[in-house]
């Protein structure tokens, strides 16, 4: 990409394409704004139906049969897309910064976290100077994909740039930092597969 069409993006393009991007704009701080309100209403609605009103409005899709428990700390939400027939338990946070997609038949257990967000492992690349010499924290991202199937156990971390397959279990507290093949089972930190898992038939899912 040349640096004509970097600067023509918008800092959400930005964002979506993995570039730097500035947080601080306003059509990005317009956007967290807006699901910080959902979210606050979300995890405080006790009647079932205006959960689910409010969820499919909070994030970019939303399939049938979808749960997800309070507490839940989503970032945009409009970054999010869920398959149907899942279940996320509580205390769950999705920093979707970059796209988050998660397959059908999904079951995330409770302290599970979906970070997008990145910064570079370099110290002296990950603040920049503006022209006002104010600092600036430098952040990238890169998407998660968790296929159908899949079973998350409590207290996993999923990095940045990570695609979990279909029919997978990840065990509890690892942290899942490379891709995951299709059918198996990993646990550690970082997850490694440990079991491969027979693959489902057509419609046995």
């Amino acid at each position: 990409m040349t640096n004509e069409a970097q600067k023509a993006m918008t800092e959400h393009e930005k964002l979506l394409a993995g570039l730097e991007y500035d947080y601080t704009g306003p059509e990005i701080q317009g956007m967290l704004a807006r699901t910080r309100e959902l979210m606050t209403a979300y995890n405080a609605e006790a009647a079932p139906a205006r959960r689910g009103e409010i969820l499919c409005e909070m994030l970019g899709s939303c399939g049938d049969n979808v749960t997800i428990q309070s507490p839940v700390s989503v970032l945009y939400g409009a970054h999010t897309r869920v398959g149907h027939d899942v279940f996320i338990n509580g205390n769950c946070t999705i920093q979707d910064s970059a796209l988050v997609t998660i397959g059908d038949r999904v079951v995330i257990a409770p302290d599970v976290k979906l970070y997008c967000g990145q910064h570079a492992i370099d110290a002296r690349e990950r603040w920049t100077r503006t022209a006002d010499g104010t600092l600036k924290l430098v952040t990238t991202t890169a998407p998660i994909t968790i296929g159908s199937d899949v079973w998350i156990g409590g207290n996993v971390t999923v990095l940045p740039g990570v695609t979990i397959g279909s029919n997978v279990v990840v065990g509890a507290g690892a942290v899942v930092a490379r891709d995951l093949p299709d059918n198996c089972v990993a646990v550690g930190v970082p997850a490694h597969v440990v079991r491969t898992l027979p693959p489902l038939d057509d419609g046995e899912g």
